[in-house]
């Protein structure tokens, strides 16, 4: 699969924000999906280029899938919470039987909000599975 097949998407969702993404490996589906979310409400591609982000590295783990993309959108959501700070890049990999996540975050205050925060992730229509060619993912977000 070439590196083009990775993406993401928003897609309508009454009142909340949905986020599709798709990538060869399990690991780049649910980046594009973190990705996916964070550019609905903020660009990221604004911050100032002269400011060194603050990288900071999380380690999660999930019983299965789909309990990884669940558990990494909501680090995501608790650290902009509590530190006013949001990923304008996340690289992932396997480790050990969990996912470590690498982010390299931004404040948040600093760049131009586009939409609604999300709260918090729904389980309701939750998916992350391997398929032909690759990794898809769908995750509702509320907002």
């Amino acid at each position: 699969m070439a590196d083009n097949a990775a993406g993401h998407r928003s897609v309508p969702h009454t009142a909340d924000l949905r986020i599709e993404a798709w990538a060869p490996t399990r690991e780049g589906c649910i980046r594009q999906a973190v990705l996916g979310a964070v550019e609905s409400f903020l660009d990221t591609g604004s911050a100032k280029s002269t400011e060194a982000p603050q990288t900071r590295r999380r380690r999660i783990t999930a019983d299965t899938d789909a309990d990884l993309l669940v558990a990494a959108l909501e680090e995501v959501i608790y650290l902009l919470d509590t530190t006013g700070e949001a990923p304008a890049d996340v690289r992932l990999s396997a480790a050990d039987g969990s996912v470590e996540m690498t982010l390299a975050m931004v404040d948040a205050s600093t760049v131009a909000q586009l939409g609604a925060v999300p709260k918090a992730v729904s389980l309701n229509d939750l998916q992350l599975a391997h398929g032909d060619p690759g990794w898809r993912c769908s995750v509702t977000l509320d907002v």
